[in-house]
């Protein structure tokens, strides 16, 4: 399943349970929520004032970590902690 801005966050975090901790990472509470059904990565990026672009690559990362055996690193970006504080 590729990734793209308007896939949806629940449907993705189910197929692609490698980006559960990508959204964490993020600092984006979408695991669980009831809006995860029906928002999009885009929604989701502009409600948590995420850049999207760089949030899909850390996304794509992770699924090609999942891919890669022994692959565990965290894919929070160095200036995710100041912006989302």
């Amino acid at each position: 399943m590729p990734i793209r801005h308007d896939s949806v966050v629940d449907d993705l975090m189910r197929t692609q349970p490698a980006t559960i901790r990508t959204f964490l990472d993020f600092r984006m509470g979408c695991c669980g929520c009831p809006i995860a059904t029906f928002h999009t990565v885009d929604d989701a990026c502009r409600e948590h004032d995420v850049d999207r672009d760089v949030f899909l690559v850390a996304l794509r990362d992770a699924m090609a970590d999942q891919d890669s055996p022994g692959a565990s690193e965290s894919h929070e970006p160095a200036s995710a902690s100041a912006t989302n504080a």
